[in-house]
C-alpha cells in the first residue's frame, strides 16, 4: 500500500521524485494540507510560509526537470525559530522580537536552502530555548501528538511536535541542554545532538554560547544522518566552528555493530525513573549485545554535580547574551521617551517569567563577589565532567542511557516548580557541558503508550559510530514505525 505523501521519510520522498511518481510542489502541498488539518490541535507552528514553500517547491521541480539534482531537491523541512532566516519573522519563541525579520540566514540553514530545501515555516519553542516543555513560549503551548494533554518537550518542542505529527519530513532544533533529544523522546522520533563546533552556530540567536548546537529532528537515523552531512562543516562567520573533516554519515550507517563497546553508566539509572523508562532503555541495551556489541558498566563520577553546573553556565551566558534586546535597535520597545526607561519597561514587558528568571540567576551568578564562588568553580566543574567522558571513551565507543527519568509529564503540571522543570534535563546536560555528541532513537512505550527514547552518547566529533549504532538498533527494532494519531 502506497503511503501518503505527508508520511514519507526524507530519503523516501526523494527516491519517489526521482522517480516522477510525484512533484516537489504536490509534497508540499500534502503537507500543508497536514499542517491546514491538525496543527490546530498541535500547536507546534509559529509561522506556515506557504506562498513561500510552494515557490520554492516549483523552482526545485524545475531544476529536476532540466536534469538538475541535489541532496535534497524538493524535500519540505521546518526550522526551529530561534534561527536566523532573512525575510521571515523570527520570534525566539519572544514577544520581544514579535515583528523581528532578520537581514541575514543562518549558515545551517542556508546550507539546506543551498542543497534544495523547501521551507515550510517556523516552529515554536520555549522563550529564547529557555525550557523543557514549550510551556514557556511568549505565544501558545505545544502540544504532544502522542497525547495533547501533555508536553512536547523542550525547547525544539515545535520541530518535535511537528515531525511526529507528520506536518513536516523532518525539522531543526537546537540543543543547549538537551532540547532536542528531550522532544525526540517524549515525541517518539529520533533526535540528533551533533558535536560542538561539527555545524555552525552563524544565525543561531545565542542561548547559552558554549553549550548550544544545531540539532535535527527526523524519522529515522538515515535523514538525520543526511541532514547533519548538508549541515556540516568549517564555516568561517562562526568562530567556533570547527575545520575538521566532515566524513561520509550515509556509508557509516551500513557497517555492523560486532565488536561495538558500548558503556553503561550506573549514574544514569537515577532514582525515580519510571520504571517504563528503565526497563525500555535496558531492553535496548540488551538487544544492541545482542547484534554483537559488548557492553561494560562504566562510572561518570561527576554527574551528580552537572545539572546546578549547567544552570550556572548556562544562565551566566544567557544574561550576557540577552543584553542586546533594549528596545532601541530592533525588536519591541515599550516607547518610553527616556532611554533607560524604555530599556527596564521593554525588557519588563518583552521578556517572560522564565527568562527573567535565568537572567537574574546569571547576572546573580557573575556579579562581583560571587563570580569566583560561583560561575568560576561551576567552570572548574565543567572540566571535571569532561575529563569523566574523555576517560569513559579511552574504554568504549559509545554511551548508552534513557534520555529523561520520565515520559512526557501533563502540561502545567511542572509550571509552578521550576526546580522539578530543571530536573527534567538531569540526563542530558552532560553532553552539552562536555561538548560531545548524542542521539535519542524511539526504544518502546510506557503503560499509557507514551513514547520512550534510548539516548546513545559518542566522544566529541564521534557522530558517524554513534550513526552507525543507532541505525543498526533502528533496523533490528519497529519502534520508530509507530505513529501518534492525529
Amino acid at each position: 500500500m502506497t503511503k501518503p505523501l505527508h508520511e514519507l521519510t526524507i530519503h523516501e520522498a526523494l527516491a519517489g521524485m526521482r522517480r516522477g511518481d510525484f512533484t516537489s510542489l504536490m509534497l508540499t502541498q500534502a503537507l500543508l494540507d497536514r499542517i491546514a488539518a491538525v496543527d490546530g490541535r498541535i500547536q507546534a507552528y509559529l509561522t506556515v510560509t506557504a506562498e513561500q514553500a510552494r515557490v520554492q517547491a516549483v523552482a526545485a521541480d524545475r531544476r529536476r526537470a532540466a536534469g538538475e539534482d541535489a541532496p535534497l531537491l524538493g524535500v519540505p523541512l521546518a526550522i526551529k525559530d530561534v534561527l536566523s532566516t532573512a525575510g521571515v519573522r523570527t520570534t525566539c519563541g519572544s514577544r520581544i522580537l514579535d515583528n523581528y525579520n532578520p537581514p541575514y540566514t543562518a549558515t545551517a540553514v542556508a546550507r539546506l536552502e543551498a542543497a534544495g530545501m523547501v521551507m515550510l515555516g517556523k516552529t515554536n519553542t520555549d522563550e529564547f530555548a529557555m525550557g523543557s516543555s514549550t510551556e514557556n513560549s511568549g505565544y501558545f503551548t505545544t502540544h504532544n501528538p502522542w497525547d495533547t494533554d501533555r508536553v512536547p518537550g523542550g525547547s525544539s518542542g515545535g520541530s518535535g511536535a511537528v515531525v511526529a505529527a507528520q506536518m513536516a519530513l523532518a525539522a531543526l532544533g537546537t540543543d543547549t541542554g538537551g532540547s532536542v533529544r528531550l522532544p525526540a523522546s517524549f515525541c517518539g522520533i529520533v533526535g540528533l545532538k551533533p558535536s560542538y563546533g561539527r555545524i555552525s552556530r552563524y544565525g543561531l540567536i545565542a542561548y547559552g554560547s558554549s553549550l548550544d548546537q544545531v540539532g535535527i529532528l527526523a524519522k529515522d537515523v538515515r535523514d538525520a544522518a543526511l541532514l547533519l552531512q548538508v549541515m556540516a562543516g568549517h564555516d568561517p562567520y562562526d568562530s567556533t566552528s570547527l575545520p575538521a573533516e566532515t566524513p561520509d554519515y550515509l556509508a557509516a550507517l551500513d557497517g555492523d555493530i560486532a565488536g561495538l563497546r558500548i558503556g553503561l553508566p550506573q549514574e544514569y539509572f537515577v532514582a525515580g525513573m519510571q520504571p517504563a523508562v528503565e526497563h525500555a532503555v535496558r531492553a535496548a541495551v540488551a538487544e544492541l549485545e545482542r547484534l554483537g556489541a559488548t557492553v561494560t558498566p562504566i562510572n561518570l563520577p561527576n554527574t551528580d554535580k552537572a545539572l546546578p553546573v549547567y544552570y550556572l553556565v548556562a544562565t551566566a551566558e544567557a544574561s550576557a547574551n540577552l543584553a542586546r534586546f533594549d528596545g532601541i535597535r530592533y525588536g519591541y520597545s515599550a516607547g518610553a521617551s527616556a532611554m533607560m526607561e524604555n530599556i527596564r519597561a521593554t525588557r519588563g514587558e518583552g521578556f517572560g517569567a522564565e527568562v527573567k528568571r535565568r537572567i537574574m540567576l546569571g547576572a546573580y551568578a557573575l556579579s562581583a563577589g560571587y563570580y569566583d564562588a560561583y560561575y568560576l568553580k561551576a567552570q572548574q566543574v565543567r572540566t571535571l565532567i569532561k575529563q569523566d567522558f574523555e576517560r569513559a571513551f579511552a574504554q568504549v565507543d559509545v554511551i548508552a542511557c534513557p534520555v529523561a527519568p520520565t515520559t512526557a509529564f501533563r502540561i502545567g503540571e511542572k509550571a509552578d516548580d521550576p526546580l522539578a522543570m530543571y530536573l527534567s534535563d538531569v540526563l542530558t546536560v552532560t553532553l552539552n557541558l562536555a561538548g560531545m555528541c548524542g542521539v535519542s532513537v524511539p526504544c518502546g512505550f510506557d503503560e499509557a503508550g507514551l513514547p520512550i527514547g534510548l539516548q546513545l552518547m559518542g566522544p566529541h566529533l564521534g557522530e558517524a559510530t554513534l550513526l552507525r549504532a543507532a541505525h543498526a538498533y533502528e533496523r533490528a527494532t519497529t519502534w520508530h514505525r509507530y505513529w501518534a494519531e492525529v
